[in-house]
């Protein structure tokens, strides 16, 4: 039997690394910004974040347009189309996260008592404002 070994460390039996389970759960793409992907457009490969997908496909279908294929035209355009689509999930899920992180920080701002105040609701502070500036001033007088 003349087997070929596969050679790389991203080759795991069964499909993943995960027992078998995908890298991105249910089908979802990560969002995240820098992420690159992989595209096998209508007749080439092409490489990059959904910002510079988006554009290439947008360009590829302006160009397209113009030399006269519009069924070229068309599949270029859905590609950006596909990727505009993920370039606002992006974005919405960026400022989901966002507005959550916000909140979270005001909930925490909310739960901390204030350094300042005691029990009494009230600040050890000397003249000028600096906490033990007067119990400084009494020391020096003292000594003479």
């Amino acid at each position: 039997m003349n087997m070929k070994r596969i050679r790389g460390r991203h080759h795991r039996p069964n499909g993943g690394g995960n027992g078998g389970s995908s890298r991105h759960h249910n089908g979802q793409i990560p969002l995240n910004r820098n992420h690159v992907f992989d595209s096998n457009g209508p007749d080439m490969r092409v490489r990059g974040t959904a910002q510079q997908l988006f554009e290439k496909y947008l360009q590829l279908g302006r160009d397209a347009s113009s030399s006269g294929d519009r069924i070229m035209a068309e599949a270029y355009f859905q590609h950006a189309d596909h990727y505009f689509r993920i370039l606002n999930a992006m974005t919405q899920a960026a400022q989901q996260n966002q507005q959550e992180r916000q909140e979270r920080q005001e909930r925490q701002m909310r739960q901390r008592p204030s350094a300042a105040s005691h029990e009494d609701g009230s600040a050890d502070m000397g003249v000028d404002g600096d906490e033990g500036a007067v119990a400084e001033d009494t020391r020096e007088v003292a000594m003479d």
